[in-house]
């Protein structure tokens, strides 16, 4: 069997500036919404039987604690925040395995039930559906992949280290040293890409990085500027890197026969014709 993980936040989000705007008859935005349960239905008409989705129901987490500058909800536009609520309602009625997050984030529920899904050996493929870099750590080979939906691509492990220059297992320190500007954290000063790929292509982790330079023996450019930098700053270095490993001992499901995907629940007509009826408000 394959298993679907989908990342809920990121398909809103898309479909909220890829859509038409559509109220219902009380004036509530749905457009988004229903995009995505449409997306997600077709999914499992195109024969996905083994099905779960993460939201964030709050955009905050326990990593703001950690960090001041850590990404909030601030300027997500209300018309987008008020369906959150809605899209997790109608996937629970169109019977699809559900993951709320409040504490954690919903990239944090897709690495457990990827890390635990793969620990099935009857399971062929994880499928984690979304394009969020930080994902890329849980790749591995070409059974756990992530699948960029809106173009219908595949990413395996090759794949990431094609992209970043660095294994999955190395892309939370590759993340501490290049920042990530999505999530609010900067990185480290004068760490970009390409040198961060070079030296963790060759340590891997932040801890087996020597402090010599001369230890590095590879191409990055002000490698004494950069070895420095990490000294200095080594305690944040790995401060950002706790902020990009996506946490995996949190729980999701006791078994994968859980995800599997038996049919609409009785509320789904009900909200399926209230999306339909739902009318365009732009263009």
């Amino acid at each position: 069997m394959d298993v679907h993980l989908i990342d809920g936040t990121y398909e809103l989000f898309r479909y909220f500036y890829a859509v038409p705007s559509a109220k219902d008859v009380d004036g509530q935005e749905v457009g988004a919404v229903r995009g995505v349960i449409a997306s997600v239905l077709g999914m499992m008409n195109r024969g996905a039987t083994h099905v779960g989705v993460a939201t964030d129901r709050v955009i905050e987490s326990f990593r703001n604690e950690m960090w001041p500058g850590y990404k909030t909800g601030a300027g997500i536009d209300p018309a987008l925040w008020s369906q959150f609520p809605i899209l997790e309602d109608a996937l629970e009625a169109l019977g699809v395995v559900l993951w709320p997050m409040v504490d954690y984030e919903a990239d944090d529920a897709l690495a457990a039930a990827a890390a635990r899904a793969a620990e099935d050996p009857d399971v062929a493929r994880v499928f984690i559906c979304t394009p969020d870099k930080d994902l890329a750590q849980c790749v591995r080979g070409k059974r756990v992949v992530q699948m960029l939906r809106r173009t219908n691509t595949i990413v395996n492990e090759e794949d990431v280290v094609k992209k970043f220059g660095v294994l999955p297992e190395s892309i939370p320190d590759y993340l501490a040293l290049v920042g990530d500007s999505a999530d609010g954290y900067p990185g480290l000063p004068g760490w970009g890409a390409k040198s961060t790929a070079a030296v963790l292509a060759k340590f891997k982790h932040l801890e087996n990085i020597p402090e010599d330079p001369k230890e590095w023996r590879v191409n990055a450019a002000s490698a004494a500027t950069l070895a420095r930098t990490l000294t200095d700053l080594r305690h944040r270095a790995f401060l950002f890197r706790d902020l990009a490993t996506l946490r995996t001992d949190i729980p999701v499901f006791d078994s994968v026969d859980q995800l599997r995907w038996t049919g609409p629940t009785k509320r789904f007509p009900a909200l399926a014709a209230r999306f339909d009826a739902a009318k365009a408000t732009r263009t």
